[in-house]
């Protein structure tokens, strides 16, 4: 995009940009809803089996990749994910 755009266009580029950024946002929500299913199934079948609830070298393999990607605020969003995900069963 040039330097020098009129309102009317940036306004045409921000709502664009928005609606992406909603659409995506619908699919990282049902993303993390499918994610927060599947942990619960592994909680569930760990507990079954005589384990413990959460896996403590599982979560930080997951913390290590997630600040490897996206730096120090992956690290906080990873435990974000890892705090929705314990605990539903």
């Amino acid at each position: 995009m040039s330097s020098s755009v009129s309102a009317t266009e940036a306004a045409d580029v921000i709502g664009g940009a928005r609606e992406r950024i909603d659409a995506l946002d619908g699919r990282i929500l049902d993303l993390v809803r499918e994610r927060m299913a599947v942990s619960a199934a592994i909680q569930e079948a760990r507990i079954a089996s005589g384990g413990r609830r959460v896996q403590l070298s599982r979560e930080m393999e997951i913390l290590d990749r997630y600040r490897q990607r996206l730096g120090k605020s992956g690290t906080t969003l990873a435990m974000t994910l890892l705090e929705l995900c314990r605990g539903r069963i």
